[in-house]
């Protein structure tokens, strides 16, 4: 007769949890087929709206196009439009420049301007929503053409500076190459704060979620305000901060009052031989190149080291772990030398018997 074999309470708590394992991991197989299920429109629309365009556009600056009755006419030159854009364009770099320093200006300060306002909003005050919505108006209304009357009309300057004194004020001391954008930033300096709308709803955000006991505790050991703020808010704005940085200079970049875009635009629709949707692709290529290395730039600027704290944290966590996965292979060793010493027990190989110093 077969004998049956009993399970003893580790092993049925072993096989326990080797279930529940099992049963945990076809869990995770499946939430994580339904990601990927939800994850597929998302693919297809970056794949149609993205990669395409990028892959057509790139191999656009490639050629010289030219619109004829009976189509379009692909004329492969390589790295010529590039070329002819850095070599015989001077208006590209000129605004290029003027575009690199108004930003690197113009950035700051509207980031340090939505993070003043969004703290003054997220204060105990009367009609705050009211406030909220003065503030956040211009992004929906001042946009596209309305813009573009307003700056018309010096809506986008402060009247009260006499911008032609500080241009040669500031000329008087700086190169023209740095005076000019540093003038425009002025000169503008409504219409660059028109422009932060959407990072003082970010910061209101980030504002909302900072725990106030924080604060009480800091209050109780005698923080003043202007400590807590150093020392509380700006460190949990951290995240807050990059974000807006980076939207601010996407947001510059892409708009339809920026010089370069207007370039591009002209020489998109030129009717000249050397121009067209060609030398155009390769404009904006070169553009959205100085782009991406002025958001790296801040980005680099911006990302701060990790707190001694939260790495000595996750050292500890490293260690825990690997001494769970060291118990856990000495616990494996020791039940295989358990089972072989039975098996050889059950063979008759090993006897059982008390030994004493007197065996020896």
């Amino acid at each position: 007769m077969a004998e049956t074999t009993k399970l003893t309470r580790k092993e049925k708590k072993a096989l326990k949890e080797r279930m529940k394992h099992l049963r945990s991991g076809k869990l995770e197989k499946r939430y994580a087929r339904m990601g990927y299920l939800f994850m597929i429109p998302w693919f297809i629309g970056a794949g149609v709206f993205l990669a395409y365009p990028l892959i057509s556009s790139f191999w656009y600056a490639l050629n010289n196009i030219r619109i004829t009755p009976l189509g379009r006419v692909f004329t492969f030159v390589g790295q010529g439009n590039f070329t002819q854009i850095l070599i015989q364009d001077p208006d590209f770099l000129v605004q290029l420049v003027d575009y690199l320093t108004s930003t690197i200006l113009s950035t700051p300060i509207i980031v340090v301007f939505a993070l003043l306002i969004a703290m003054m909003l997220n204060m105990r005050i009367k009609g705050k929503g009211f406030f909220r919505l003065i503030f956040f108006l211009p992004v929906i209304i001042v946009s596209g053409p309305i813009l573009k009357m307003l700056t018309a009309e010096g809506a986008g300057s402060i009247s009260a500076i006499d911008v032609q004194s500080l241009t040669a004020a500031i000329g008087s001391v700086l190169p023209s190459m740095l005076a000019k954008p540093i003038s425009d930033v002025f000169s503008n300096m409504i219409t660059t704060l028109w422009y932060s709308g959407v990072q003082i709803l970010i910061f209101l955000s980030g504002l909302q979620k900072i725990d106030k006991s924080m604060y009480e505790a800091a209050k109780i050991d005698g923080g003043s305000g202007w400590e807590c703020f150093w020392k509380i808010t700006l460190p949990n704005l951290k995240s807050m901060i990059l974000l807006n940085t980076i939207y601010t200079i996407v947001f510059i970049s892409s708009n339809s009052q920026n010089p370069i875009i207007v370039l591009i635009q002209n020489s998109m629709f030129s009717g000249t031989k050397e121009k067209g949707y060609g030398y155009a692709s390769a404009m904006a290529w070169l553009y959205s190149v100085v782009v991406l290395l002025l958001v790296g730039l801040f980005a680099l600027l911006l990302t701060t080291r990790k707190d001694q704290y939260e790495k000595q944290v996750k050292r500890n966590k490293k260690l825990k772990k690997k001494e769970a996965r060291n118990l856990k292979r000495i616990e494996r060793r020791n039940s295989r030398n358990a089972k072989r010493i039975e098996k050889q027990r059950a063979k008759g190989k090993i006897t059982t018997h008390t030994t004493s110093r007197s065996d020896y």
